[in-house]
């Protein structure tokens, strides 16, 4: 593809006030094959959570961050929002876009690590929407996966420096890290690189924080019980822990680009309890959010293309 002509940040999406929290879990689920009560069950956690997801706010952030640091280069600062699952969908940003004349975007998914779940059906609903738009939509062409950027790593391991500054200095250095991402199908997993490029990127932070003692979990797995997916739980990972005679215990959503239910709830509300019902300490870092390593890593990413 040529040189692009504009930036299309590509992201999940979430629910912005309570009422939009049922109607977005409903797009969610479209096509699969979950009981009602699971999706009643979630939309109490939003509600848990304050009835809305940052996720949009956390993403439009990213997206303005981005444009000051194209800016501040003298370079071209078109940057663009759109959701797979709410408000800006991409079949309305692409339709925006094509209004302004933008015929070339880079494409910058926005998660980590790469499987059909996290990139794949990114990609086939952007084409769908470009279809939707009509011949006029831009062409959009795809970053490369950035789980292992030099700029991503640092945000990462600030994040996890940030964790680790509350638990007290005579217990830190033995103080397990534990690096989570959203739990998928097996199969689904074993036909992708998503689990060796969360284990290298996960390796990569603690080997900057010169930490030895760390490990991956998943989490927030929602298929059917009889299917197998990524193991450990995190909250099977947080027992053994406590078995081995850990105290605290630092727990890294690497998985995750922004704070959302699935760190917010998951995280904050479920894997705590299970740390304080077995007497550990529970540090949570907080994800990329707008972090500026963070922007720097959309930037370099941005810059290859916006420069050809």
């Amino acid at each position: 593809m040529s040189a692009v002509d504009s930036v299309l940040l590509i992201a999940f999406g979430g629910p912005e006030k309570p009422e939009e929290i049922r109607p977005f879990l409903r797009i969610v689920a479209a096509g699969r094959r979950i009981p009602p009560e699971r999706l009643e069950e979630v939309a109490h956690h939003y509600e848990l959570i304050g009835g809305r997801s940052p996720l949009n706010e956390l993403t439009r952030r990213q997206a303005e961050g981005l444009r000051r640091v194209l800016k501040r280069d003298g370079l071209p600062e078109p940057v663009y929002v759109g959701m797979r699952n709410w408000h800006p969908f991409f079949h309305e940003t692409l339709a925006e876009m094509a209004a302004r004349g933008h015929r070339r975007a880079l494409g910058i998914i926005l998660s980590a690590f790469q499987t059909e779940a996290s990139w794949g059906r990114y990609m086939g609903d952007v084409a769908a929407a470009r279809e939707k738009v009509g011949p006029d939509a831009p062409e959009v062409g795809y970053a490369p996966a950035w789980f292992d950027h030099p700029r991503f790593i640092e945000t990462m391991a600030d994040r996890a420096t940030d964790a680790l500054s509350r638990v007290s200095p005579d217990r830190r250095s033995l103080t397990p890290l534990v690096f989570t991402a959203h739990s998928v199908p097996s199969a689904m997993a074993e036909g992708s690189p998503y689990v060796a490029q969360f284990e290298v990127a996960s390796r990569m932070v603690a080997a900057r924080l010169e930490h030895p003692r760390w490990s991956v979990a998943y989490q927030s797995r929602s298929g059917s019980p009889s299917d197998a997916w990524l193991e450990p739980d995190v909250a099977d990972a947080l027992p053994k822990l406590a078995a081995e005679g850990a105290t605290d215990a630092v727990v890294v959503p690497i998985g995750f680009v922004c704070d959302h239910v699935e760190v917010l709830y998951d995280l904050d509300v479920e894997a705590r309890a299970v740390a304080r019902q077995l007497g550990l300490r529970f540090h949570r870092a907080t994800t990329a959010n707008d972090h500026p390593a963070f922007v720097e890593m959309l930037a370099d990413l941005a810059r290859a293309g916006l420069k050809g």
